[in-house]
Formats: C-alpha cells, sequence, structure tokens
C-alpha cells in the first residue's frame, strides 16, 4: 500500500494550504508542519532508518533553502532517495542553479518557480487529482504571498469574488499566526481544510480570527514608537508575543522607507528572527540578498523579492542591519 507524507511550512496560508493540496491529491497519511529554522532536524529524523521503510514518497513544499542549509538539504534527500522512497519538491523561494542541478542529480522531482506561489504550482501540476473546490486554495495562497498577479495565480483568483476571497483567506492567515504553538491544531486544520472545506466552516475560526487582530492592533500601538529610521530600513524589534512578520507591514507603511525590518530574540538558539518587506521603491531581490549576507555572518535566510525572512545571532545584529541597509542603497 501506498504511503504518503507531507513536510511543509507551518507559519503561513501558503504552506499550510500546500499541505492541504497534497493531502487531498494523494491521500497523505503523515502531515509534517515546520518553520525554517527546524527544516534540517525535522527532514533527519523523517530520514530515520526505522522510518522510511514505511513511507514510499515524501513532499517537501513551501520550505526555502538558504546557503547555510541547502548542503544538508541535498544530503538528506539524497539519503531517503537512496533508501528507496520518492522526493518531489515544491517551492518558490530563490535557488541558485548548482542546487537545482545537485536536486535533479539525485533524483529529486522538482518543481520550481519563483513565479508562482507554492499551492498554486500544486494544484497547476496536479489539478486532475483535485476537486474544483482546490481553486479556492490555491487563490487564498496567492493572495496572502502577494503573488495574486502572477500569470497562473491570476486567472484562478479571477474566479472568485474578490470580497469573499480576501476575508476568507485573511481570517484563515489569522487563524495560523493564533495557532503557531499548537500543532494539534494546525495539523486538525490541514485534515479539516483537505475535505474541501472553507475557512468559514472551521468551528470558532472567526472569534480565534477576531482575538488576534486585537492583538495586532495593540502590538502596533506599541511599536510605534520604536521605530529606527537609518538611510534606507526602518527597524524594530518586536517584544510582543506576535510574529514579527504580522507587524513588519506596517512598520513599512509607518516609516515610509523602501524596506521595513521587525525582529524578535528567539533565546534558545541566541539569535533573532526577521521579517523582512520591501515597497515598490525597494529594487534589489530582498530574498536573494538577505540569504547572501546572512550566511556571510553565520546565519540564515531567503524568500521573496519584496518579502523575505532572517535568522541572525544575536551578536551580529548591528552588523546585519548596517550591510542590508548599505545593500538596499544600490
Amino acid at each position: 500500500m501506498s504511503t504518503t507524507a507531507c513536510l511543509s511550512h507551518k507559519e503561513d496560508v501558503d504552506g499550510i494550504l500546500s499541505a492541504v493540496l497534497i493531502k487531498a491529491a494523494f491521500n497523505a497519511k503523515t502531515i509534517i508542519l515546520v518553520d525554517y529554522p527546524n527544516i534540517i532536524s525535522t527532514l533527519d529524523k523523517l530520514a530515520a532508518a526505522d522510518f522510511l521503510p514505511k513511507l514510499d514518497r515524501i513532499f517537501v513544499s513551501d520550505l526555502g533553502l538558504s546557503k547555510k542549509n541547502e548542503g544538508d538539504f541535498i544530503d538528506i534527500v539524497g539519503k531517503i532517495i537512496s533508501n528507496g522512497a520518492k522526493v518531489t519538491y515544491i517551492d518558490h523561494h530563490d535557488i541558485n542553479r548548482e542546487s537545482i542541478i545537485a536536486l535533479k542529480k539525485i533524483g529529486v522531482l522538482l518543481i520550481h518557480s519563483v513565479e508562482e506561489c507554492s499551492s498554486v504550482q500544486i494544484y497547476n501540476k496536479f489539478k486532475k487529482k483535485l476537486k474544483p473546490h482546490a481553486a479556492f486554495f490555491a487563490a487564498a495562497s496567492s493572495l496572502t504571498d502577494y503573488m495574486e498577479n502572477k500569470p497562473i495565480a491570476s486567472a484562478i483568483v479571477s474566479r472568485y469574488d474578490r470580497q469573499f476571497l480576501m476575508l476568507e483567506s485573511t481570517v484563515l492567515s489569522y487563524m495560523i499566526s493564533a495557532k503557531q504553538h499548537d500543532d494539534k491544531f494546525l495539523i486538525e486544520l490541514v485534515n479539516f481544510l483537505s475535505g474541501m472545506k472553507y475557512p468559514h466552516d472551521i468551528k470558532g475560526g472567526f472569534t480565534i480570527a477576531e482575538s488576534y487582530a486585537r492583538k495586532v492592533s495593540d502590538a502596533i500601538k506599541k511599536i510605534e514608537g520604536s521605530i529606527t529610521k537609518s538611510d534606507n530600513i526602518a527597524y524594530a524589534q518586536n517584544n510582543s508575543a506576535l510574529s514579527a512578520s504580522m507587524i513588519v507591514n506596517f512598520v513599512l507603511g509607518i516609516s515610509e522607507k523602501p524596506v521595513a525590518m521587525v525582529y524578535k530574540l528567539k533565546d534558545e538558539i541566541d539569535s533573532y528572527i526577521f521579517s523582512i518587506r520591501g515597497n515598490k521603491s525597494c529594487k534589489v531581490h530582498l530574498g536573494r540578498v538577505v540569504n547572501q549576507i546572512s550566511s556571510e555572518i553565520g546565519g540564515s535566510g531567503g524568500g521573496h523579492e519584496k518579502a523575505c525572512g532572517a535568522v541572525v545571532p544575536r551578536e551580529k545584529l548591528n552588523q546585519f542591519i548596517y550591510l542590508l541597509d548599505r545593500v538596499v542603497a544600490r
């Protein structure tokens, strides 16, 4: 009997709905949701000898690589494939050409484009295996990943009433953010939505989103007075319980700088977790330059052209801000 697992990003709509689509298309029995710092350790456990015989196909979705972890990723995936499991890697973050070649060489089925979010790529590739309702998940992911104007996504988004799509997508996004430390809830969310349900069908979902929206509003009020501005970047430390990604867009708008960053200290790894956003006046590919800079100072990072993240050692905080400010000025 075929047994499929899906390893996907836990922190946003695209990651969660990627898992939903894989579960729906391939009846994936094992769903594992991770954040970026835990990709390698989780994948390593999945490659353990007592686990692999139970799996014959593994999907890895919406988990972008960095210079710091791409070598380990390729090595572990190679081990998984050598033990008889097929691996499909689906992503839309920037990948260097050498890693693409290495992944294909070891037998990975690579579905990758920086032009469409992961869920859209999954839907487009496997829509014959999916019910028509699955298009809604692709549309919701593209909207919350700010990629709804891309070629495939725009055609899918146009099928839906925009207000309905925005409401459902935002509520889902807030639910996911509110429950980041509740893996049981997130797995149940994947299982529920894979039954081709809407976010509004989730019992208590709107209440969770409303409560989280109030927390976001309070956090923005507190952080507004602590924003620091350099020549090209605005940045602030987030001391609330909320993720930096929920606040950074507000800092970008308030500051009127090309790039905004919000960071939070994660004591267990002695590093700052950054969420970074750029507006239309930002001329560099943020995911690419953040990957480069963070790797050079012992951290990691990467992502989209205008939205990305980084993990930076505590003692390298000021150096990271200085280096990125210089790059953005080019």
